[in-house]
């Protein structure tokens, strides 16, 4: 019966979370969130579907095992690096300030010395999941919001270890003397250092026998191994198994291996992680919540407060502007899934005991399902506070004498190689960049560059914008894009500017803006592809720039429809039906060197005919057939598709692997108009 009663939560488990993770699909929604939700709602205290959600939690526990596991496996040195400042200063600053704050906030309601601590702990954590899969989904990741933000969570994600290692020591159930104390963080040195002297030699030679045998079923087998092998390690040295699994993450990292691990373990941990989330809803007395709802609205609404001053002041000290550490501060509000993990284990050790667990937890939670209306909301709160505190641009020294110039916002590797470009052709420019780091090694280069979030009129106009003649936007916001295009049309309209875009929806958006021209990736990588192949089919170049010019006419419009109108691909079609022209260069070394078009006889081995020989700057159209051919010589040759592709093959035999044909290898020359 017990394995029956087993079955059936797990029946409705999942089922409750195929239902919740495709509604919020539907709803561009992160998926947790809904699963918190379902949880409150089929558990003990909801519909009571779930009567005892012990069972889940075991399964839960070892989604929690899996998420340490991948947060130690994605952990990098690199990462660190390029986050620098914002991960150090700015995650100290938002994690130390949060925890003394809400600790203060928690002694004024009579809690003891130990839970403050603790409650300060538990608030300081943000949610990495639900923040870094909204800023996916709205593809704003490589934002200066969206990197500010993953250098905050990364340096909340190292600090998980240690409080799970402190949380005994708060709550008095270990030795606090300074003696235990250093005993219990040398123990867990050691365990690093084991740990990085096995990753060094043992890891690397397991896991290459492993990817040599290429057995999927084994790298998992294997991963899974040294995350529990590690998970139970910790545990029975006294410590946590979330503290075994980081540590195993932080193992396989060390290899080469590690992005194929992720790859293989992400499913299990995905079905897992649902699981705990789920159970934290379980967890969650409702009734009791909906007694208390006045106060948890006042709590929830004080954590996301003091939450997101306290992490956009952090931003602030990290070097970035007042829009941009209001949007971060905003996307790192709420309390995060492991906090939930911190707070379990306070409970098992005695702290936040019945209801104080209950009200931190029921808080957490809408702390949680706040956070889309958050994140959404923040650009607009960003743009809001910036206007009413000022510009940044007080410190910069106002640029003069610039006039018809081009301003450059953005200097990631678009505006830098833009940059070499204008310097080469003496073209005077001026670059805008919110990256402080960026600012002082180009200004030490010599780089006309200067700090500034060009979203503001006093920016702008510190850059010359009136009488700039080209603006390059350059950056991944788009609402930050959006609204620098429509400020600077409005302050210059006869500005030339031209916008870089990833997604298709916002070209007609940043157009009616103002923007001139749009740059879409996507669309210009299709371009491309589609060049090249017709390069490859010998298509004349003026029939392809035509067909380019019509694709990137209107704002891509064509590309935008659900097919080509027949007129803008009629030339090509018949191009391709037809015959035509094509060029091959005689390399240094090729064999021909010497023999005359009469000894090579191409129209009668491959069909094409040899119309002209280029030599130097001399062209000789219908040579004679005794022309002895030398290297470098240009042959522009006529006829089918087949029968170029044939004499390319010919000429290709004769020349070795030095044959230089311009059809195949270079793009730029491939198809003549001769």
């Amino acid at each position: 019966m017990h394995a029956d009663h087993l079955l059936l939560d797990a029946l409705v488990v999942l089922a409750s979370a195929v239902a919740v993770v495709f509604v919020s699909a539907r709803l561009r929604v992160p998926p947790i969130v809904g699963l918190v939700a379902a949880g409150m709602l089929v558990g003990p205290s909801g519909l009571a579907l779930v009567p005892d959600p012990e069972e889940v939690e075991l399964l839960a526990e070892i989604g929690v095992v899996l998420l340490l596991f991948i947060i130690g496996l994605e952990l990098s040195v690199g990462q660190l690096k390029a986050l620098g400042r914002t991960f150090f200063q700015g995650g100290l600053v938002q994690a130390g300030g949060t925890t003394v704050v809400a600790a203060g906030i928690a002694l004024l309601w009579a809690a003891s010395g130990r839970e403050a601590l603790f409650v300060g702990m538990v608030v300081a954590l943000s949610s990495t999941a639900v923040v870094l899969k909204l800023y996916d989904q709205r593809r704003e990741t490589a934002t200066p919001a969206g990197r500010a933000v993953l250098g905050v969570l990364l340096f909340q994600d190292f600090l998980i270890v240690p409080m799970i290692v402190l949380t005994p020591v708060i709550a008095g159930t270990a030795d606090a003397s300074p003696q235990a104390l250093l005993l219990r963080f040398a123990g867990a040195i050691l365990a690093i250092g084991a740990v990085a002297a096995t990753a060094g030699f043992v890891m690397p030679r397991l896991l290459h026998q492993v990817a040599q045998l290429r057995v999927r079923e084994l790298s998992v087998l294997v991963g899974l191994l040294v995350c529990l092998a590690m998970a139970w390690f910790t545990g029975h040295l006294g410590f946590s198994l979330a503290l075994g699994a980081f540590l195993a993450g932080i193992l396989v990292s060390e290899t080469e291996y590690s992005h194929q691990m992720i790859a293989d373990i992400v499913p299990f941990r995905d079905v897992f992680a649902s699981l705990f989330f789920m159970s934290v809803g379980m967890l969650v007395d409702l009734s009791a919540a909906l007694d208390r709802l006045p106060l948890l609205l006042a709590l929830t609404a004080g954590i996301v407060a003091v939450k997101a001053l306290l992490a956009a002041g952090a931003i602030r000290v990290a070097g970035y502007p007042v829009r941009v550490a209001v949007v971060g501060g905003l996307g790192l509000a709420q309390i995060g899934e492991f906090s939930f993990v911190l707070m379990d284990v306070g409970r098992a050790n005695g702290l936040l005991a019945g209801d104080a667990f209950q009200v931190i937890l029921a808080a957490s939670v809408l702390t949680l399902l706040a956070t889309p209306v958050l994140v959404a909301f923040a650009p607009k709160a960003g743009e809001w506070v910036a206007a009413r505190l000022g510009s940044n641009a007080e410190e910069q020294e106002e640029i003069r004498n610039l006039k018809d110039h081009v301003i450059v916002v953005g200097f990631g590797t678009n505006g830098h190689l833009l940059a070499r470009v204008l310097e080469a052709a003496h073209l005077r420019f001026v670059a805008i960049e919110l990256n402080a780091q960026t600012v002082r090694l180009a200004r030490s280069q010599g780089t006309p560059m200067f700090y500034g979030d060009a979203t503001r009129p006093d920016i702008l106009h510190h850059a010359g914008i009136e009488r700039a003649r080209v603006m390059v936007v350059a950056i991944t916001d788009p609402q930050a894009v959006e609204r620098m295009v429509r400020l600077a049309k409005s302050l210059n309209p006869d500005l030339v500017i031209i916008v870089r875009a990833r997604q298709v929806a916002e070209i007609e958006t940043l157009r009616r803006a103002g923007a001139d021209s749009v740059v879409a990736e996507e669309f210009e990588s299709a371009i491309e592809i589609f060049t090249l192949v017709l390069q490859r089919f010998h298509v004349p170049r003026n029939l392809i720039r035509a067909q380019t010019r019509l694709l990137r006419g209107e704002g891509y419009r064509m590309l935008r429809s659900d097919h080509l109108t027949t007129d803008t691909s009629e030339a090509v079609l018949h191009a391709l039906e037809a015959g035509t022209t094509d060029l091959y260069r005689i390399g240094l070394e090729s064999s021909t060197i010497g023999k005359t078009l009469r000894d090579l006889d191409l129209r009668r081995s491959s069909g094409a005919s040899v119309i002209a020989v280029v030599r130097g700057e001399q062209s000789m159209v219908s040579p004679p057939a005794d022309l002895a051919l030398e290297a470098g010589d240009c042959l522009v040759l006529v006829g089918g598709h087949a029968e170029i592709d044939a004499a390319f093959v010919l000429l290709d035999r004769a020349g070795g692997t030095t044959g230089e044909s311009r059809g195949e290898d270079d793009p730029e020359g491939s198809a003549s108009e001769a």
